[in-house]
């Protein structure tokens, strides 16, 4: 049978890799026959599509699909030749029938005239504007400026039966607004959620964030099931400070999860993580930093005292300058190292719009490019990349070989982060030269 997804007008490139990781939590069959505007898909039941669905960010509803067609002829033929089976069952239930206009709008007569041409349907029960026991919609897809153009149809028609809902009251739940502790970086609620999707956060699933902050991603894993850990660079976050105003007072906030999140200092690991999120630092309100000491030959004593007082809550351990590209290659590296087989990566990256100073989405021979979104600002972007984790057994030897033959340049803040260099020379390309930011 075939469905139609309504999801929100946001994140676009966001809605069809989220429905997919869906697809593999839910165990479902998935096909995608066409997506946009309104999503077609084809699954093995009803059943399979309300779980679906039940998690979806950027989904609003899913519908059984009735009809379909280039104008209310082929439409009302569609329904006929595929439908006249399940008439029956719906004969007597209350009901309501909606028209659902995208891109377009249609006068109150003329949605009554459309909706009486189904009149042939025979459903015979009440008619129930609020909570009916069925709901039917006419999805119209109309062309793009339609109303002003004065075109007076729809370019496609859609019949659906609503069969359920997605999460999209989730992320109000989890708002900024309403969390204890939060930064100027704090992940918004709706991607945070999003992202947990794609790394199929779920229960019996265990999920680390390398760059934990405020923990809005293992906040967001912990809501669907997931056992969520985080570490920081910054080990303040986890000191106690007002009541509830510290990371642990955060994670408590949403204690009713189904799952749990825990934090600390980091720990040495084997491949036991089925997931890692994180949004590391762009490096542009500073310098992109990690602990250490830029010359130890020079101060050997800091390294000294810091072994003696990282317990301290006051100690500030020291920081050197560091690669944004290098950052990016460790994080791939980490998780290879981490994950367990098909476990999956979903992190964050800034990039230029322009081509010329655009950075490359980074590969590993042990990660295999999932899906690639993007949220486009006004001269950059940032990416969710998503990776899964290859067994060992289909690794290409010669391609690992070939990747730990890199060697990093640069020592300055820019030449170590070319994301940083463009985002202070606003994106703007010097006359008769090319930034390869790659």
């Amino acid at each position: 049978m075939d469905y139609l997804i309504r999801f929100s007008q946001s994140h676009e490139t966001f809605r069809l890799p989220e429905i997919q990781a869906l697809a593999l939590i839910e165990g479902v069959d998935l096909k995608v026959i066409s997506y946009i505007p309104f999503c077609i898909i084809r699954l093995p039941s009803e059943a399979c599509a309300v779980r679906l669905i039940r998690r979806s960010i950027l989904a609003m509803s899913i519908h059984e699909l009735w009809g379909s067609g280039p104008d209310l002829s082929a439409t009302h033929e569609s329904v006929h030749a595929t439908t006249p089976h399940l008439w029956a069952k719906y004969l007597t239930c209350s009901f309501k029938f909606t028209i659902d206009s995208y891109q377009g709008s249609r006068s109150a007569d003329d949605k009554v005239r459309i909706i009486n041409s189904f009149s042939y349907l025979g459903f015979a029960g009440p008619i129930r504007m609020r909570n009916p026991d069925e709901e039917f919609t006419l999805f119209e897809d109309w062309e793009w400026n339609s109303t002003p153009l004065g075109i007076k149809d729809p370019k496609f028609y859609y019949l659906g039966r609503f069969l359920g809902f997605g999460a999209r009251d989730l992320p109000k739940k989890l708002d900024l607004k309403k969390r204890r502790y939060i930064s100027t970086t704090s992940m918004d609620a709706e991607l945070a959620l999003v992202t947990a999707n794609l790394a199929l956060a779920g229960p019996g699933k265990i999920v680390y964030d390398p760059f934990v902050g405020t923990g809005s991603f293992p906040i967001a894993c912990a809501q669907f099931g997931a056992v969520a850990w985080g570490s920081d660079i910054d080990g303040r976050i986890w000191i106690v400070g007002w009541v509830g105003r510290d990371v642990y007072g955060g994670f408590d906030q949403f204690a009713d999860s189904e799952g749990g999140v825990e934090g600390g200092w980091g720990w040495e690991a084997g491949r036991l993580f089925d997931g890692i999120v994180c949004d590391p630092p762009y490096g542009v309100r500073e310098g992109l930093r990690v602990l250490g000491v830029r010359d130890p030959e020079k101060s050997p004593w800091v390294l000294t005292k810091g072994k003696e007082l990282y317990k301290n809550p006051d100690f500030i351990p020291p920081r050197k300058p560091y690669s944004f590209l290098a950052m990016l290659d460790g994080i791939l590296q980490f998780s290879a190292q981490t994950l367990v087989d098909n476990g999956r990566l979903s992190f964050w990256m800034p990039t230029a719009n322009d081509e010329n100073q655009e950075i490359s989405v980074p590969e590993h021979p042990y990660l295999e490019i999932v899906s690639v979104c993007t949220q486009t600002f006004n001269k950059w972007s940032r990416r969710l990349i998503t990776y899964r984790r290859i067994p060992d057994a289909e690794v290409d030897q010669e391609t690992m070989n070939v990747y730990q033959a890199r060697t990093p340049v640069g020592t300055s803040a820019d030449e170590l982060n070319p994301f940083r260099k463009a985002y202070f020379n606003k994106f703007e390309v010097a006359d008769g030269s090319s930034d390869d930011a790659t």
